[in-house]
Parts: structure tokens; sequence; C-alpha cells
């Protein structure tokens, strides 16, 4: 019979596994984070300058009693945000995933 957490092979299989992916993740460098601040940036930047420059077109052409231009800058940041938020959240759900595959299965030693 075999024990549920299998053999001691396959445990010294899976923490060899582990061990060599958590190799080959690169560390963690404060330019890394500076580069996440950069692409959140300009995740919000383009939509809200896009929006202000349709906005502004659009005011000349089809001028309304509001400014086109406020409602698409507004519009645009709006936009910037959720794909900035979008990107955040994958790459947390993206991190974690990389943590739990290095701690490997839960299995308990006897």
């Amino acid at each position: 019979m075999t024990p549920a957490n299998g053999s001691p092979q396959e445990r010294i299989r899976r923490d060899a596994e582990r061990m060599a992916r958590a190799r080959r993740r690169a560390p963690f460098s404060p330019l890394s984070g500076l580069g996440v601040f950069g692409v959140i940036g300009w995740s919000v930047a383009i939509p809200t300058v896009g929006g202000a420059l349709l906005g502004a077109w659009l005011d000349r052409v089809a001028p309304q009693k509001f400014s086109w231009t406020l409602a698409l800058i507004l519009g645009g940041l709006v936009v910037g945000v959720i794909v900035a938020w979008d990107w955040v959240a994958r790459e947390n759900r993206r991190t974690e995933r990389e943590q739990q595959d290095a701690a490997g299965p839960e299995v308990p030693h006897d």
C-alpha cells in the first residue's frame, strides 16, 4: 500500500521541479516596479488624451450644448482606469499562481 502523499521518489521529484521553477523565475528588481507604474500610467493616459483629441475635433465638427472634449476626457479616463485595473488583477492572479506552483501541492509530511 502506498502512502497518501506518494513515494519518497515522487516527493523528491516534486521538490526538485519546484526548486528548478524558483531558479528560473527572475528576481525582483526596483526597475520592474517602475515599469509597473509606467504600464498603469500609459494605460490611463492614452485613452484620456485620445478622448480629449477626439472631443476637440467633435467640438469643431458637431457643436452641442455640452462639451465633447470634457465628456470624452471623462470617458477616456474611465476606460483607462478599467484597463489598468484589469491588468493589475491579471498580474496579481499570475503572481499568486506562480507562488502556489513554487510552493507545490499541500502534502502532509509524516
